[in-house]
C-alpha cells in the first residue's frame, strides 16, 4: 500500500512534510488532483492508495488510533517516546508560572494529557513586566502537543474562517485584546462547547466535534478581555519576571530534552484534585488576585461613577438603603458633568449590580439648604413609580 497519497471520501490528498523555522518538519495533508497523480505515477498507482470513508476527530495521547472504523483521525499523533527521567528544569519552570497553585497547575496539565476531551477553565497569563517567560511557556507547550496546538492573534480568533484552529486541542491567543463583550461570550461558549462549525474560504461550514482549550496571554493585566463579577471560567495568573539568574537563553532546548520524562510523569500521575464541576475545578480553586483585578478594571466608567455617588450619599444621609429612579440617577450623573442616556444607566446597573426596578411607593432623600443661614438639612419626600433599591453593604462588595 502506498502511503504517499490517500483518498478520503472522493478527494485525494498527498502526505507531505512541511519544513518549520525551527528546523523540524510537520506532517500535513495537501489536497491533490487525481489527474496529476496519474500523470506522475500512472493509472495503476491509484489501486495502491489507501482509502478512507471520511475524517473523524478522536483526541487521545494514551491510546491513539490513526484509523477508526475506516475514518481517518484528524487529531495528530504525538511522536514523543515517554521514558523515566529527571524533570527538575521543567518542574522549576512550571513553579514559576503556577506559584502557590503549582499542584493545581500539574493537575491542569495532567488532565490535558490524560483526558483531552475534558472541559477545562480558560487559562490566562498576564503581566506588564518583560522577561516573564510567557513565550517560552507557549513554545514549550507547542513542542509537547505539536500539531494539536495553534498560536493565533486577535484577528485570527475573530475571523469567521476558523478551520485552522477549530480542530486543535490547545488554542492560544497571544497578545490578546478582546475587550468587546461579544468576544468574551464567544470564548466562554466555546470553552464548554462539544461541537463547532468550522469554515474555510470558499467552502461550506461543517459541524465538527470541538475539544479546544483556550490559553490567553497579554501584557495588559486590567482589561484584555471582558469579565463580569460572577465569572467562573477564567483562571488568571499574573506571571512574575524571571529571576536574573533564571534568564537562560538555552531554556527551551533544556525543556525539550525533558519532554519524554515529563510525558512519562503525565502518563502515570494521579490527579490530586477531584472533579467537582463540569470544568473539573471550582471557582474558588482557580480564584486569584489577578482575576479580581481584571473584574474590577472591567467595570464601566458609568458604573464606577454611580458607585462613588451612592457611597457618598450613604455617608451624607447616614442611611444603609437608598432608593432612586433611573431619571434620578441620570440627573445625579449630569450634576457630576457626566452626560449619559437612561438606557446606559439601566445597562450599567443590571450588568454590574444585578438590580432590577420595583414599581411601588418609596422615599427619596435630599440635602436642602436654608437660604437665611445656609445650614443644610436632610429632607425626605414620598414618590411612586419604578425605582432601584441600593444597599450600602452590597455596593461595598462590588468595590
Amino acid at each position: 500500500m502506498n502511503e504517499e497519497y490517500m483518498r478520503i471520501g472522493t478527494d485525494y490528498y498527498k502526505v507531505a512534510y512541511q519544513p518549520l523555522h525551527s528546523g523540524d518538519k510537520t506532517k500535513v495533508l495537501l489536497k491533490w488532483n487525481k489527474g496529476e497523480i496519474i500523470t506522475d505515477h500512472g493509472k495503476d498507482y491509484l489501486d495502491n492508495i489507501p482509502k478512507y470513508d471520511g475524517f473523524c476527530m478522536i483526541p487521545s495521547h494514551t491510546n491513539y488510533r490513526q484509523v477508526i472504523d475506516r475514518f481517518l483521525n484528524q487529531y495528530h499523533a504525538i511522536d514523543h517516546k515517554p521514558e523515566p527521567g529527571d524533570i527538575k528544569i521543567t518542574a522549576d519552570f512550571l513553579q514559576h508560572f503556577f506559584g502557590e497553585q503549582y499542584e493545581l497547575g500539574l493537575d491542569y496539565l495532567t488532565l490535558l494529557w490524560q483526558k483531552p476531551t475534558q472541559i477545562l477553565p480558560i487559562f490566562c497569563m498576564v503581566s506588564k513586566a518583560r522577561n516573564t517567560g510567557k513565550s517560552t511557556f507557549l513554545n514549550w507547550l507547542k513542542m509537547v502537543y505539536q500539531n494539536n496546538m495553534t498560536i493565533n492573534n486577535n484577528e485570527d480568533f475573530r475571523s469567521r474562517f476558523n478551520s485552522d484552529w477549530a480542530g486543535k486541542l490547545l488554542i492560544v491567543v497571544d497578545e490578546v485584546l478582546l475587550e468587546k463583550r461579544e468576544d468574551s461570550e464567544r470564548i466562554k461558549n466555546l470553552s464548554t462547547a462539544r461541537s463547532y462549525k468550522s469554515e474555510s474560504k470558499g467552502k461550506d461550514r461543517v459541524e465538527i466535534p470541538f475539544y479546544g482549550k483556550f490559553i490567553l496571554c497579554s501584557n495588559n493585566e486590567e482589561n484584555f478581555i471582558y469579565v463580569d463579577n460572577e465569572e467562573i471560567r477564567y483562571w488568571v495568573r499574573k506571571i512574575p519576571q524571571l529571576p536574573k539568574n533564571g534568564d537562560n537563553p538555552d531554556m527551551l532546548d533544556e525543556l525539550k530534552k525533558e519532554i519524554p520524562h515529563f510525558i512519562y510523569l503525565l502518563n502515570s500521575r494521579k490527579i490530586a484534585t477531584p472533579k467537582v464541576t463540569r470544568m473539573w475545578f471550582t471557582k474558588e480553586q482557580i480564584h486569584t488576585a489577578a482575576l479580581d483585578n481584571l473584574i474590577k478594571s472591567n467595570k464601566t466608567f458609568i458604573h464606577k461613577e454611580l458607585e462613588q455617588i451612592l457611597l457618598d450619599e450613604f455617608d451624607m444621609f447616614d442611611k444603609d438603603v437608598l432608593k432612586y429612579s433611573n431619571s434620578d440617577l441620570v440627573r445625579k450623573l449630569s450634576d457630576n458633568n457626566i452626560r449619559v442616556s437612561s438606557s446606559k444607566v439601566t445597562e450599567a446597573i443590571k450588568k454590574h449590580l444585578g438590580l432590577n426596578t420595583t414599581n411601588s411607593s418609596y422615599i427619596k432623600h435630599h440635602l436642602s439648604i436654608n437660604p437665611s443661614n445656609q445650614k443644610p438639612w436632610i429632607e425626605e419626600t414620598n414618590h411612586k413609580g419604578r425605582h432601584y433599591t441600593f444597599i450600602r453593604e452590597e455596593i461595598g462588595i462590588q468595590r
